[in-house]
């Protein structure tokens, strides 16, 4: 008789990989799950249903053969399943790791619909890509043929790094040019090292330079070197730069020193995790131990600031959010991550002002309930009167969110078309600038986005470039 492989989710409970105590994890930057078992994955794996029209795929951003490799896991098949997971995924690894799976795959599993709990696709998807690096399936980039089309990409970031893959196995000479000195944009410097570890992000680049990928950094393009000088050594230049500039606090008190931006604070920790000397943490500006720390925001960013000034030794954490804990636009399960490490949230509420003279003192918090809905249909948070109060505060961090910086006038080239949002207009499609051969892709695009985004619109954006190149080509054979 054979054995039943899958459909077991009605005998199987969900799982998902251990986390590590909170008491222990809130002392240093590891990733706080535990890695699956190859018996454990194989049982989760298996619970999946096997729909016909499977909404955990429509709904991954790179249309990942989900359901596929869930049945190979499951059957032992590993490394057939870690090839078809990474077929349409250039990063599985990460993605396993810190995409937002109880708001895409997982939340649109049918099993979960059905009241039987969601099958722990990221956890099996940071399993088969774990083991295939331990086991050496993960094959080394060698182009059948080399080219002598040669392409530019302004942006080290996920977008960027996925375009240069796709294009460096069709043979094609690419160079990366980035304003810091590691490659990885927010994955090197955005993300802390509890939410992902830096050898996984730098295993890939290392890929990427062994494969023949130029890397270019501490380069600041419209500074070190212009666009137009870029543009003149390639053949045709991705732009892929992602957005950089912090969203402000119009209030009192601003400009007081310890009052500091979520990425420059993110930035310096992470520095430190790979052992830099960085001034700013040693004379104690971008250190939040010994600190009372507010962190003003609801979103992932602001999660990522709380969770590591708890690292850091802060003496209290606090979060300021206008809204309720309902309608936070970070993940909730970051939410019960930095709950149960310490972190006290502060919902319906928002900073009207700061105090202190030679640093910042204290947040002036004002109370907030939620009014009619917007346009959205999202209800809009309101002022309650005379309720301010002060919150004491040595560090505060401002997480709310991130705008495009004006690309054209800092790289002098008023001609590239942007929207009014400052993002740079591009076809959705092809990815295809207003200039010949230029193309963008990810949050300069799309605006503060996800990693998984950024991953789907460079490989998309490779895609079309490279049919531009044979275009080009044909032309001058002609």
């Amino acid at each position: 008789m054979a054995v039943q492989r899958m459909l077991k989710f009605v005998t199987l409970g969900k799982e998902t990989p251990e986390k590590r105590p909170a008491t222990l994890r809130a002392e240093d930057f590891h990733e706080i799950y535990r890695q699956f078992a190859e018996q454990k994955a194989a049982e989760q794996a298996s619970r999946c249903s096997q729909c016909g029209v499977p909404y955990c795929q429509a709904h991954c951003p790179l249309q990942n053969n989900i359901p596929d490799w869930l049945r190979l896991t499951a059957e032992g098949r590993l490394q057939e399943a870690y090839e078809l997971s990474q077929a349409t995924n250039t990063f599985p690894e990460i993605c396993g790791r810190i995409c937002p799976q109880d708001r895409l795959c997982e939340g649109n599993c049918v099993i979960e619909q059905s009241g039987h709990g969601t099958v722990t696709i990221g956890a099996v998807e940071k399993y088969l890509t774990d083991l295939a690096w331990e086991n050496g399936w993960v094959a080394p980039i060698k182009p059948g043929a080399e080219r002598t089309e040669s392409v530019g990409i302004i942006g080290a970031g996920p977008g960027g790094l996925a375009a240069a893959d796709v294009l460096r196995r069709q043979g094609v000479q690419v160079t990366i040019y980035d304003r810091y000195d590691r490659a990885g944009g927010l994955l090197t410097y955005g993300i802390p090292g509890f939410k992902l570890e830096k050898p996984v992000v730098m295993q890939r680049i290392a890929q990427l330079e062994a494969a023949g990928v130029q890397f270019v950094l501490n380069c600041n393009v419209g500074v070190d070197l212009s666009f137009d000088a870029i543009r003149g050594r390639h053949d045709a230049v991705l732009i892929a730069t992602g957005v950089y500039k912090a969203r402000d606090i119009q209030a009192p008190g601003v400009g007081l020193p310890g009052i500091v931006k979520a990425l420059d604070y993110l930035t310096v920790s992470n520095k430190k995790s790979f052992g830099d000397e960085v001034e700013a943490f040693e004379n104690g500006t971008l250190n939040a131990e010994g600190k009372r720390v507010v962190v003003i925001g609801g979103g992932d960013t602001a999660m990522d600031c709380v969770r590591t000034a708890i690292r850091q030794g802060a003496t209290s954490v606090k979060c300021l959010y206008r809204r309720d804990k309902a309608n936070m636009p970070g993940s909730q399960r970051e939410v019960q991550n930095a709950e149960e490490e310490g972190v006290d949230f502060v919902w319906l509420s928002a900073p009207k002002g700061f105090t202190g003279s030679d640093s910042v003192e204290g947040v002036i918090v004002q109370r907030m309930r939620l009014g009619a809905p917007d346009a959205t249909g999202r209800q809009m948070p309101e002022v309650i009167e005379d309720a301010d109060y002060t919150e004491p505060a040595d560090l505060v961090v401002q997480a709310l969110g991130f705008e495009p910086e004006e690309l054209p006038k800092l790289w002098g080239v008023p001609e590239l078309g942007v929207t009014r949002w400052g993002t740079i207009k591009a076809d959705f499609r092809t990815h295809a600038t207003n200039l010949p051969g230029v193309y963008a892709a990810g949050d300069i695009v799309r605006g503060a986005s996800l990693v998984v985004w950024a991953i789907r619109d460079g490989r998309e954006a490779a895609e079309t470039i490279l049919s531009y190149l044979a275009q080009s080509a044909s032309v001058a054979a002609e």
